[in-house]
């Protein structure tokens, strides 16, 4: 007999069935057309789709990556009546500060694997042991392991509840947390509604747009208002994932839960063509075995469809803004956000930072917490 509370060890357990079935449909894929000459233009490209399902059916090792993924400790519980699966890495050090790190779309907990031995052990990577931590990395309700959503509503701010409720079952009563990509928007929404605990949140994009108030863009410097038309040019050229996953997620999942191709092409316009193709299909097959392509793209129509708090935070914020990514935009960052600690901007990297150069990004993890400890 189980309660809510339980925290139950989990090993991801691929059957040999499952891949069978998966070297099936990628044998009998049917491709596309494709206009002559246009690249990515009109989308992902075929020639990148050809490129990345040659490696998946002759050079990608999944069981690699599945024990990879095995090698660090794993649990599921119960919260909120939805199941949260998550790493838990305990650093070797005993004065380590607790981090939960957050992912988002299209990428999983294995986001986060290059930076995992950085972050728990510095000692055993050239650091300073006083900047280590313990890490939870939770799969987002409705990705991964999570498992699909079973019910309406899982939007940011009902995931940070469920990360505050997950790291006081945890036993930590005082702890940061990091996030990327859908994990900027629900770190410092954990900081909100648990601001007695969490002691500082740090991002690598802070979403922050014009409220609509034309006095607001009047006193922005010339940097900045080339960052907002650069908002406006992703929306209206490369921002329809968004509108699809915000508007008609279930219509998008009928084609991607039947067709794995599919679902690469779908989560490789965001991925992009300068990562690894290890790394794009480590993420692409745990949507695909967990079959959660609904329920992953719902994240986007319940915030959507969410009622947004007016306040700003207040827990202390840090930034570490990469050079092909978003480009955050600080006086709305300080219109949301009260207390911007660090706000640093760098000429190397790329959306996902944490495999990209992630010693970047962990020295600016620790760098941010350093202070608050």
């Amino acid at each position: 007999m189980t309660n809510n509370d339980d925290i139950r060890p989990f090993r991801i357990e691929t059957s040999e069935a499952e891949l069978a079935d998966l070297r099936d449909r990628l044998d009998r894929t049917r491709h596309t057309g494709e206009l002559p000459g246009v690249g990515a233009e009109y989308g992902v490209s075929l020639e990148y789709v050809h490129r990345l399902l040659d490696h998946w059916k002759n050079g990608f090792d999944w069981r690699a990556a599945e024990a990879r993924l095995n090698a660090y400790p794993q649990f599921t519980t119960e919260i909120d009546g939805q199941n949260v699966h998550f790493l838990h890495v305990r650093s070797p050090e005993p004065d380590a500060v607790p981090l939960v790190l957050t992912h988002g779309w299209p990428t999983t907990v294995a986001e986060y694997l290059d930076v995992i031995g950085p972050l728990s052990d510095p000692r055993a990577h050239g650091g300073d042991p006083a900047d280590a931590f313990h890490l939870v990395i939770p799969s987002v309700p409705g990705f991964g392991y999570s498992g699909p959503t079973g019910e309406k509503g899982w939007n940011r701010y009902r995931i940070a509840r469920a990360w505050a409720e997950l790291m006081r079952r945890l036993g930590y009563r005082r702890y940061g947390a990091h996030g990327n990509d859908g994990g900027s928007l629900i770190s410092p929404e954990v900081g909100r509604f648990d601001p007695e605990h969490v002691i500082g949140v740090h991002v690598t994009q802070v979403f922050s747009f014009p409220s609509g108030d034309p006095a607001e863009l009047e006193k922005l410097g010339e940097e900045d208002l080339a960052k907002v038309k650069f908002l406006q040019w992703f929306y209206e050229n490369v921002g329809g994932y968004d509108r699809l996953q915000s508007q008609a997620p279930q219509t998008l999942a009928h084609a991607l839960a039947d067709s794995p191709v599919g679902q690469l092409a779908w989560n490789a316009q965001l991925l992009g063509e300068t990562l690894s193709l290890d790394y794009v299909l480590t993420n692409v097959m745990i949507y695909w075995l967990t079959n959660t392509s609904a329920s992953s793209a719902r994240l986007y129509y319940e915030d959507a469809h969410a009622e947004h708090p007016a306040e700003p935070t207040t827990v202390p914020l840090g930034l570490a803004n990469f050079a092909n990514d978003f480009q955050s935009i600080r006086p709305f960052a300080e219109r949301d956000h009260r207390d911007i600690r660090s706000w640093n901007v760098y000429d190397v990297g790329g959306h996902f930072a944490a495999h990209e150069v992630p010693e970047v990004l962990v020295d600016d993890i620790r760098g941010f917490f350093r202070s608050l400890r």
